[in-house]
């Protein structure tokens, strides 16, 4: 009964990687993307205030015009097939 009540503790396993050379960068194992060192909302305060204030400062940096044009252009047809679908009728802003 004694070799059943005392259990082995586990080994360590202690492995690095081949090819795996240490700059200081964290664990090769961690799963990071790409972007993430360029995101704003990565550890950002939390809280509706926090969140909040991050969405804004992000509106005021200065973006890619061309970005700004195309969303509006996507949403103004999206606007215009919603309201086709809708048979929204547009006479009423016209006084005849």
């Amino acid at each position: 009964m004694g070799k059943f009540s005392k259990l082995r503790r586990n080994r360590k396993y202690n492995y690095t990687p081949r090819y795996y050379d240490d700059k200081g960068e964290g664990s090769p194992f961690k799963i990071q993307p790409k972007l993430d060192k360029y995101r704003t909302t990565i550890d950002a305060p939390r809280g509706l205030k926090g969140k909040f204030r991050n969405a804004m400062d992000d509106i005021k940096k200065a973006g890619d015009r061309n970005l700004k044009l195309r969303m509006l252009v996507i949403i103004a047809i999206l606007i215009l097939i919603f309201l086709y679908i809708i048979d929204f009728d547009l006479s009423i802003f016209y006084s005849n």
